[in-house]
């Protein structure tokens, strides 16, 4: 079902909406976020609390993530490019579970994305991409958690076996250990 605009993901509060570019001989205006945005979402999506704004420039072949927060949601728009997007839902595990749920999903320019946290997730470029994201928090580090992107039990059918990697997302720890550090009140 629809929302105003918003399709549902498999994962529960993920929504995506396609932007309108509004064109004539000069160019474009796009709108990329709305407060009003909120009302429209039975999610309970935290606009309101949007605190700060980023743009993300990744090469053809980059592969960012898997990231995931306790207490973040981000908003993402893709400008210029296409994302193909891996999303963990890690609240079963974080609640006993004994497996997350994954979905993937590609975002193309104009495309948005709402994710809650609790889902972890990641984007591979296979060309040159720009992504606008929206935070609910300002970056500290506190809340920066993340593991493998080729964990096993995540099972991310990600489009390439040799992405190129932060040196942070090349030492990430398997899911498994990301999960226990939690408990142990340290980031992973």
């Amino acid at each position: 079902m629809s929302v105003s605009g918003w399709a549902p993901s498999q994962l529960p509060g993920v929504w995506r909406r396609s932007l309108t570019p509004h064109a004539d001989e000069r160019g474009s205006f796009t709108e990329l976020w709305r407060a009003s945005w909120s009302e429209e979402l039975p999610s309970g999506a935290n606009w309101a609390q949007m605190a700060q704004a980023n743009v993300s420039r990744s090469a053809s072949g980059v592969l960012r993530g898997l990231h995931f927060h306790r207490r973040q949601d981000d908003f993402w728009v893709a400008l210029e490019g296409r994302a193909f997007v891996g999303l963990v839902d890690l609240r079963p595990l974080l609640e006993g579970g004994d497996r997350p749920a994954v979905e993937t999903l590609e975002l193309a320019t104009g495309d948005a994305l709402y994710i809650p946290e609790g889902v972890a997730h990641g984007f591979y470029a296979p060309h040159p991409l720009t992504l606008v994201y929206l935070v609910t928090n300002e970056y500290d580090g506190t809340d920066e958690h993340g593991f493998a992107w080729n964990d096993e039990l995540a099972g991310v059918p990600w489009p390439t076996t040799s992405p190129i990697l932060s040196e942070r997302d090349a030492s990430n720890p398997s899911l498994r250990q990301a999960i226990a550090s939690l408990g142990e009140g340290r980031a992973p």
